[in-house]
């Protein structure tokens, strides 16, 4: 059964980049979502990370990968069972599109820089052709391309909080992604959103929908965890 809340309002303008020397760290870390404060790397310290020191500080892959914030690190937290579901989903997604070449794909380890000074790493996007430059890939020399998916989906970790989302998901859309999907490993269910707050939930024997974005994609739920799960 489809569920569908209100229209959803215009998305409010991300919070700016503001990190100051009086800040708190509690202070910090509930701009951030409420995300750990072990998420947070303090080297370089927290609300002075430029972009370059962004770029390499991913580039040298020390540890998890870093979404940029606010001028912070904070880390990407995907674990092996994540992990797992989002190849299992993009592998789905990448059969697709050899058979329908309408754009590419990343991974979870793939940052994008979405708006300025705001660094987002979805564990699957897809981006049409349309959509890029030239209709071409970013040029490999382009270690964080400012490019904007289409399609962003979120596989959901124990440290991932709502407030952490919802802040996403202003950005994803402020940005110009036309859907997000987070998936729920605990619940084997999904939520699409067509705004930050417009979402369909998907439950456990429901079935992901590509629209039009991706025409005649479909992916059911109960497939891609039974997989996951090593379920017959």
């Amino acid at each position: 059964m489809t569920t569908a809340t209100a229209p959803a309002p215009t998305p409010t303008a991300v919070p700016p980049q503001r990190v100051y020397s009086t800040d708190t760290l509690d202070e910090l870390l509930a701009r951030l979502g409420g995300v750990p404060a072990s998420r947070v790397r303090l080297d370089p310290p927290p609300g002075t990370v430029t972009f370059e020191q962004f770029v390499a500080v991913n580039e040298q892959r020390r540890g998890p990968t870093c979404e940029w914030v606010e001028n912070t690190l904070v880390e990407k937290p995907v674990g092996q069972h994540e992990s797992w579901v989002g190849i299992i989903i993009g592998g789905e997604m990448y059969a697709y599109l050899k058979a329908h070449d309408l754009g590419m794909m990343y991974g979870e380890a793939a940052v994008l820089r979405i708006l300025p000074g705001i660094g987002r790493a979805p564990d699957v996007s897809f981006l049409s052709w349309k959509s890029l430059p030239g209709g071409k890939p970013p040029p490999r020399s382009d270690k964080v391309p400012a490019v904007v998916p289409d399609l962003a989906v979120e596989v959901l970790s124990e440290s991932n909080t709502p407030a952490e989302m919802a802040r996403k998901r202003d950005e994803y859309f402020l940005a110009g992604v036309k859907r997000v999907w987070e998936i729920d490993p605990e619940t084997r269910s999904a939520n699409v959103f067509t705004g930050p707050n417009a979402v369909r939930p998907v439950p456990v024997d429901g079935t992901l929908d590509g629209e039009d974005i991706l025409p005649g994609f479909r992916l059911s739920l109960k497939d891609v965890f039974d997989r996951a799960d090593r379920r017959s």
